[in-house]
């Protein structure tokens, strides 16, 4: 390492490569071995202490990048979301990660992008901490720098930087979205445009004010205060926003302005304590924090997972909220609502018994493969649709709105768990709601089904179902005899993407104002009458979302087995109501003397069935609305061993609501 820094020392010397020699002599084998960086760091450290001359090569060779290399593009362009969408940004980084870009030399963007050039680096520049980094500076003195009365190249640069992302902020925050969300921003004067106005007067000042003590009429107080007042305008458009509908363009929107109005005030950061201070000793920490950003920004600039979380939280938020408004109506509290939780579960057996004995009359016609699973995904999703409309219930709805109403729960703390207890009892009511509603529908769906099979058998003189057809049915509920399991595990991811579904359309007809609109259509008034379509109005407006994810969940049902067959894998799915029936039509078809063995097996994969359609689609659902609410998820820990306690002491209350008392 010392004879590498002597090399600095030579003026022809190509110093962007010997800067990227020196951070390999730094960089660890493990990236996220922070104890090896930092020991790296500190031995550098050392040497600048002990040698001056190579404290001074370095120094000058810092300080020449600087002066040859342009730097706005750095301060401007990295770590900050283009004005493109999130689309065309997607498509650019999948792009580049295929055929990587070229790269201006000229830039110091691409020195640091050549020099810290693994993804991987980002652990350790980050890990080492910044106390090590600020060590480095403190080693290279640029102290013993002779004194400049003129304003150095490099805040010459971030002052430019300013300027242009100044504009940009008072570009992007008049945008019509955002005036539409906040009207006050065409009422009353603008942050984003007053920001501009005195920052432009600031980055005026600033060269006369070099080396000057701070005060009054050259401190950036005032600019403080105007990017405070962006941020709370932001603020109050997320929650607009999370009240009436967002979407991509507007989440992707609101993050490029917060990086603008962040990275603004990191350079001022700098640019402040050096104004008095030119030695830099009191800017050395935002320096710092700004360097590891940069490089941690440079490290991600293809990531498309980083991308893809960042601009889709508030969607997701409102998504998941959507969800959580409904999740209330699933979960029980009293006896009363037991009882009727039970009822709306029976209406959906109901209707499940009627749906699995019309699948077996739809397969019993041998349509083509396209027909028959469009007819299958119709058979499905309208049944949904009709369950939901005689507000009755399925039983594998319920977790990914449960698990949503429970995260919002705990976001409403802070992401902190203030009251465990009232936590898991929320969980505890879950479950015992949920139990109640799988009975509810098994217990109808496989009594019914069979006294169909039973009907259809008295009046034909023929089984509804051939003792072939009801041993294979059997088999393809049985744990051991085919992959219910994993079967059932496809139907648990189909159940969460339509609990998705749901929330979208509820915020799409948030959003787009759908209600309002559908009111606006002058042939429907003059036919239903003015006071009917406004109840058909409010209907739409509460239930888009919850018909538009019945329908969707009944062509993933049906459309999974055919994609099995198009793609050649097998996949197929299974749903524990429709299971159930099925169990009781084949109990009818063998003339109630079904193999006991078979039977066995098939009844206990019923029960594994209903298990991992709950278990998987209340994990995803928990998961999103985790991230979406930035609930730490830690905090499940100490929550999962109250709900285990609870377990302990009362497990009644898991299957059967409070007694009531007099």
């Amino acid at each position: 390492m010392e004879q590498l820094l002597g090399r600095f020392a030579d003026p022809d010397a190509d110093l962007p490569s010997l800067l990227a020699l020196l951070i390999d002599q730094i960089r660890p084998a493990d990236p996220h071995d922070f104890g090896s960086a930092r020991r790296h760091l500190q031995a550098l450290c050392y040497l600048l202490r002990s040698h001056p001359e190579r404290r001074s090569a370095l120094r000058g060779a810092l300080a020449r990048l600087a002066r040859t290399h342009r730097q706005t593009d750095l301060y401007t362009h990295t770590g900050i979301l283009p004005n493109t969408g999130f689309v065309s940004e997607a498509f650019r980084r999948i792009g580049h990660k295929l055929l990587p870009d070229v790269l201006d030399r000229g830039l110091l963007r691409t020195v640091l992008r050549a020099t810290f050039d693994r993804p991987s680096d980002r652990h350790w520049v980050v890990g080492v901490g910044e106390d090590t980094w600020l060590q480095l500076i403190d080693a290279l003195r640029f102290d013993e720098a002779p004194a400049s009365d003129t304003l150095p190249p490099s805040l010459t640069e971030l002052l430019r930087s300013l300027r242009v992302l100044s504009y940009w902020i008072a570009t992007c925050g008049m945008e019509p979205e955002l005036m539409r969300l906040e009207p006050s921003l065409e009422t009353h004067e603008s942050p984003f445009v007053a920001q501009n106005r005195e920052l432009m007067a600031y980055i005026e000042a600033y060269p006369g004010n070099w080396r000057q003590p701070v005060t009054c009429e050259s401190d950036d107080r005032h600019l403080r205060v105007l990017f405070s007042q962006c941020q709370d305008v932001i603020e109050r458009v997320r929650k607009n926003a999370a009240r009436n509908g967002t979407s991509i363009r507007l989440t992707y929107h609101l993050q490029r302005l917060r990086q603008l109005l962040r990275r603004s005030e990191q350079l001022l950061d700098i640019l402040s304590p050096l104004q008095a201070d030119p030695g830099g000793a009191t800017a050395g920490p935002p320096i710092v924090s700004l360097f590891t950003q940069l490089v941690r920004d440079e490290c991600l600039r293809n990531n498309l997972v980083k991308h893809w979380r960042q601009n889709t939280e508030l969607i997701a938020l409102r998504v998941t909220d959507n969800a959580s408004h409904h999740g209330d109506h699933y979960i029980t509290e009293s006896a009363q609502e037991y009882r009727s939780m039970a009822r709306s579960a029976m209406i959906g057996g109901l209707v499940i018994a009627g749906m699995a004995c019309l699948k077996i009359l739809l397969a019993n016609t041998h349509m083509p493969p396209l027909t028959g699973a469009l007819t299958y995904c119709l058979n499905y999703g309208l049944g949904f649709c009709l369950i939901h409309i005689l507000h009755g219930t399925v039983a594998t709805k319920q977790p990914a709105m449960t698990a949503n109403t429970i995260a919002a729960s705990i976001s409403e703390a802070g992401g902190k768990l203030r009251d465990i207890e009232a936590l898991a009892d929320l969980i505890v009511r879950t479950c015992r709601s949920q139990i109640v509603a799988i009975l509810g529908n098994v217990c109808i769906a496989v009594p019914l089904a069979a006294l169909i099979a039973l009907a259809i058998l008295g009046i034909s003189g023929e089984s509804f179902a051939s003792a072939e057809k009801s041993r294979h049915l059997l088999a393809e509920q049985s744990l051991v005899h085919s992959g219910a399991v994993f079967y059932a595990a496809i139907a648990g991811v189909c159940l969460f993407i339509s609990g998705l579904i749901s929330g979208y359309y509820d915020n799409y007809a948030a959003y787009n104002r759908i209600p309002e609109r559908i009111l606006q259509l002058g042939w429907p008034r003059r036919l239903f009458g003015e006071e009917r379509m406004r109840r058909v109005a409010a209907y739409v407006g509460d239930n888009l979302g919850a018909l538009a994810g019945n329908l969707w969940f009944g062509f993933l049902l049906g459309g999974t087995t055919l994609f099995g067959q198009l793609v050649g894998l097998p996949i197929d799915i299974r749903h524990v109501a429709f299971s159930s029936a099925f169990v009781g039509i084949a109990f009818v078809g063998l003339d109630f003397t079904p193999d006991p063995w078979l039977f066995a097996w098939a009844v206990l994969g019923v029960a594994v069935i209903g298990v991992m359609n709950l278990a998987v689609s209340f994990a995803l659902a928990l998961d999103v609305a985790l991230r979406s609410r930035q609930v730490a998820e830690s905090q499940w820990k100490i929550l999962a061993r109250a709900v285990l306690a609870h377990l302990r002491r009362r497990p009644r209350d898991f299957f059967l609501p409070p007694k009531v008392t007099d």
